[in-house]
């Protein structure tokens, strides 16, 4: 996965042109190493700086020492985003109202890669953050990665046998509760279509025909922005929240579908700024969840991708 960006450490690294192996290395793997840390941390931010510190320890390693390049640096991306997560945790239990990852703009490439879509999706990552660290760990790792259980357990600090066990756990929590089934992104496009064509007029039937009777409304202002503190469920609370917001929104600033986090979804902005990323879960044709980011500090990333593009 991607985020469409030339990568600042690397353009910086390769000033003038030249570059010496070990930039050569990291730069090959940074697409892995990125979606390593955002799948572990939810956040292209904190994916970001963790790349930058994995890269502080790469460049002063000996590489003659190193058999394994990849695994070596997908070693130290985990530790990093390990030890991060875990100081997130902390933050978390004290954020105002729903947390919601980080929306992250994604190429078309990633949506035709209908595995690495579902495994970044919001509804993924939401469940991923019911793991502890170190199972959250273990299964981006086995389940998207498909490393070996040796290369896992070098990078978690465990014995093969312990990883083989928290894989197997983490496999069962998440089974127990990820998205239905896999959709399509042609049948994601068309429900998409079709809501925000119903968000713009404020149509509270036609919103009523898409979403799913038991649909979950989710929205992250962290504190900063007006948002539901809890979550919204049910078709008619969530059509009639929707008709009352999104129509009156929608005519006042823009709203247009995106790539984010693997699927379609829509952003709203007011004078060219983004003011709320909404994406959207499909199940069966309808929407099931609807996750809507408000909260700037996690839209800052996605306003600098869309400003460098133009």
């Amino acid at each position: 996965m991607e985020s469409e960006r030339t990568d600042d450490t690397a353009g910086q690294l390769a000033g003038g042109g030249h570059t010496d192996p070990a930039t050569e290395v990291f730069v090959a793997h940074r697409n892995l190493l990125f979606t390593v840390a955002y799948e572990m941390l939810g956040s292209a931010a904190d994916a970001e700086d963790v790349l930058q510190e994995t890269w502080l320890r790469w460049a002063g390693v000996d590489l003659g020492t190193v058999r394994d390049q990849r695994a070596y640096l997908v070693r130290i991306t985990t530790r990093q985003a390990l030890s991060r997560l875990r100081t997130l945790g902390r933050r978390r239990e004290s954020y105002v109202g729903p947390w919601l990852p980080e929306p992250l703009l994604t190429a078309p490439d990633v949506a035709e890669d209908v595995e690495l879509a579902d495994s970044v999706s919001m509804a993924m990552l939401l469940v991923l953050e019911t793991l502890t660290p170190t199972e959250r760990a273990v299964f981006v790792l086995r389940e998207v990665f498909d490393l070996a259980y040796d290369e896992i357990a070098e990078a978690v600090d465990k014995s093969p046998a312990a990883v083989r066990q928290i894989a197997h756990r983490a496999r069962a929590h998440v089974a127990a509760r990820r998205p239905r089934g896999v959709v399509s992104p042609a049948e994601t496009r068309d429900a998409l279509d079709a809501f925000q064509r119903a968000a713009e007029t404020g149509d509270l039937q036609s919103l009523l025909d898409i979403l799913a009777p038991d649909v979950v409304f989710l929205g992250d202002g962290g504190g900063v922005k007006q948002a539901v503190l809890r979550p919204v469920v049910g078709a008619d609370k969530v059509a009639r929240l929707l008709a009352a917001g999104l129509g009156r929104i929608a005519a006042a600033g823009s709203l247009r579908p995106a790539q984010v986090n693997g699927y379609p979804a829509l952003i709203l902005r007011f004078d060219g700024a983004i003011d709320t990323v909404v994406a959207v879960r499909i199940d069966d044709g309808l929407i099931t969840g609807l996750y809507a980011v408000r909260n700037p500090e996690k839209l800052s990333y996605m306003q600098r991708e869309t400003a460098l593009r133009r």
